[in-house]
């Protein structure tokens, strides 16, 4: 029997004065005008935490260290066409200023009140954010659709 492959992704929860860093996605072809949190997938040949170093340097410019990451979620997602393992992080640490490294891929970075999220949000984001709020660290999105 063949090993199954997923899809690996790496999210972060930049949380700062319990606001939340969310960028709308724009010209993607997923989920566009909706928001969610700078994320990437992993490329293979590096961690989860790796691979969130590296993706949020590529989207919003701030360096990270590994060491830094707290992974507080983990998602098994069924996706469209494919499955996934969504690991969702956070920090207190980092360097550099936040900005919008990826204007053709996201139209608008904003900080939200973690109790007051825009309406038009990516759905299993705000699943993963609510597990994380409510202290649950593993969820799962997409079987019953």
């Amino acid at each position: 029997r063949k090993n199954f492959p997923y899809v690996g992704s790496a999210y972060l929860f930049l949380i700062e004065d319990n606001k939340i860093l969310l960028q709308r996605r724009y010209q993607t072809g997923f989920e566009d005008g909706n928001y969610g949190v700078p994320a990437g997938h992993l490329d293979g040949g590096e961690t989860a935490k790796e691979g969130c170093v590296r993706e949020i340097k590529e989207e919003i410019g701030i360096d990270l260290k590994p060491e830094d990451l707290t992974v507080v979620a983990v998602m098994h997602r069924k996706a469209q066409n494919d499955e996934r393992i969504d690991f969702f992080m956070t920090t207190s640490r980092y360097e550099g200023e936040v900005q919008n490294c990826e204007p053709d891929k996201c139209d608008d970075l904003s900080w939200f009140p973690l109790d007051d999220l825009p309406e038009n949000i990516v759905e299993y984001v705000k699943v993963a954010i609510e597990s994380y709020k409510s202290g649950a660290f593993y969820s799962e999105y997409g079987w019953n659709t």
